[in-house]
């Protein structure tokens, strides 16, 4: 079976620690899907907060995810700290991609790697919108 790709970020904008929970954990007793992404999302919020913005306004435009793709390589345990490395790529006049590492703290062991595609979106208006200047410029600092 063919595995699908997901690009590392080149450039690290932001990384966040975070802890796995016991919320975190599946059945299996390893760290769970959608998890996962609620990792890239905690880390994509505290980048933004630390710009000032939330997902409701990132410089001038509010977020939305329109894809997301995920792909693993090792299993996380309850108390595991993990680093959540996030970086953008492809952005265009209304959305880019964040593209995310996910590493245990304790050996380096790579997780997963994560892509999801954010567009800029007018909650008021509901519909997509042009992604602002200063979202841009953030997106391609470092």
């Amino acid at each position: 079976m063919p595995r699908i790709t997901v690009p590392a970020p080149e450039k690290i904008l932001f990384t966040a620690e975070i802890p796995v929970t016991i919320g975190d954990i599946n059945y299996g007793g390893h760290l769970a899907n959608d998890a996962v992404l609620r990792l890239c999302h905690e880390t994509r919020v505290r980048w933004l907060a630390a710009n000032g913005w939330s997902e409701l306004d990132a410089g001038g435009a509010g977020l939305i995810m329109a894809d997301a793709a995920v792909r693993y390589h090792a299993q996380v345990r309850h108390g595991d700290g993990l680093a959540v490395e996030m970086g953008a790529a492809d952005i265009g006049r209304g959305g880019f991609n964040l593209l995310y590492r996910i590493v245990r703290v304790s050996d380096g062991l790579k997780i997963a790697e994560v892509q999801t595609g954010m567009a800029c979106f007018d909650y008021a208006a509901q519909k997509v919108c042009r992604l602002p200047e200063t979202l841009k410029t953030a997106l391609e600092a470092v």
